[in-house]
């Protein structure tokens, strides 16, 4: 089974919210992010073309910014799968009947203030800091606002991660637009004709002709 297979099946599961896809995270893309008032749940999927390679990197960047994570695999990566990843990360199992659940996702104490941050622009973080009274914050580039954040434990996270998530819930009729207007830009360019290839016969041709001038 391929990514979009999967993901096709996974979609009617995600009830509330919004769901976005291939969502930056620090330094990677989550392939699903499931959006609600009240948690972000954040998907992999990996599909039977798919390795684990980048399951080490990639799982401390969902870790660190969703409430929720669970990994989206085929039968053919279960068992490989199982000892990369912390027993409160969710497992579903992709089949041709249906995704099966193998392990429901637990509560994600890890979430850090800088990660749940970086999901949203840098002109966003620092109007929701300046409503806090952060006034200074104006000329801070993200890599200190990041680091503002991680060691200033009086700003709430809960007040942090409602105000991302309300953020990027108003985002996706926007994201939903622009994605229609880009594919009626696609359908609207004139189909290129692609340039027949030279035979050898043509080509065997043209020397002749050179030789008899």
């Amino acid at each position: 089974m391929n990514d979009p297979e999967i993901r096709a099946m996974l979609y009617p599961l995600l009830q509330g919210g919004v769901y976005v896809d291939e969502l930056p995270t620090s330094t990677t893309r989550a392939d699903v992010v499931h959006i609600t008032e009240h948690y972000m749940h954040g998907f992999e999927v990996k599909g039977d073309n798919d390795t684990l390679q980048r399951v080490p990197k990639q799982l401390p960047c969902y870790a660190n910014a969703y409430d929720l994570v669970t990994f989206v695999v085929t039968e053919k990566h279960l068992e490989k799968l199982l000892p990369l990843v912390p027993e409160w990360v969710g497992v579903l199992v992709a089949t041709p009947e249906g995704l099966r659940p193998h392990r429901a996702a637990g509560y994600n104490a890890t979430v850090q203030r800088g990660a749940v941050a970086g999901l949203l622009r840098l002109t966003e973080v620092k109007e929701f800091l300046t409503d806090l009274g952060l006034y200074h914050v104006g000329l801070l580039r993200r890599r200190d606002i990041t680091k503002l954040l991680n060691t200033a434990h009086s700003i709430p996270l809960s007040q942090l991660a409602q105000f991302v998530r309300t953020r990027l819930m108003q985002r996706m009729p926007q994201r939903l637009e622009a994605r229609a207007v880009r594919k009626a830009e696609r359908l609207s360019r004139p189909v290129r004709r692609r340039k027949k290839p030279k035979t050898k016969r043509a080509t065997a041709t043209k020397v002749r002709v050179r030789r008899a001038a």
